[in-house]
């Protein structure tokens, strides 16, 4: 297993303690994935994947610790300029309907609410959750690239 696969892992797990985090095996074969690319900032990371002119914004996963000091904000603002300069004009996502904190970070950045995934997110055996389907236009925007830009990984 690679020393990043570990890594993302590790910090997922943190960062969605209440669901299943995803394994140091799964991330490594995200990360392996045609497309797929991973941002990173102290605190933090974003995972996306881009086909054709449309990227998907795969996690954002951010430390407890790290929480309500701009880290989601910085690591949206890395993913968006990667995905642009890798020829993504439009960009899309998934949250919990449940998770008022990111569903406030994606509409201040600009995403707009359009649809929803019925039962989507389990929170446990009896227990589902909506997704909401984002989107927006990076093409639009003129993407501008962010302070302190991160090398992407992968």
């Amino acid at each position: 297993m690679g020393e990043l696969a570990e890594r993302l892992a590790d910090l997922h797990g943190r960062a969605f303690p209440a669901a299943q985090g995803w394994s140091g095996r799964e991330m490594e074969g995200l990360v392996a994935q045609a497309g797929v690319f991973v941002t990173e900032a102290p605190g933090g990371f974003a995972m996306g994947r881009v086909a054709a002119d449309e990227v998907e914004l795969l996690t954002v996963a951010v430390a407890p610790e790290a929480r309500r000091a701009g880290c989601g904000a910085r690591l949206l603002a890395l993913f968006e300029a990667e995905a642009a300069r890798r020829g993504a004009c439009e960009a899309f996502l998934e949250v919990a309907q449940d998770n008022d904190p990111a569903r406030a970070l994606y509409l201040k950045a600009g995403y707009a609410e359009v649809g929803q995934r019925r039962g989507y997110y389990r929170r446990g055996p009896d227990v589902a959750v909506d997704a909401v389907m984002m989107r927006k236009d990076l093409a639009a925007e003129g993407y501008k690239q962010p302070p302190q830009s991160s090398a992407p990984r992968a």
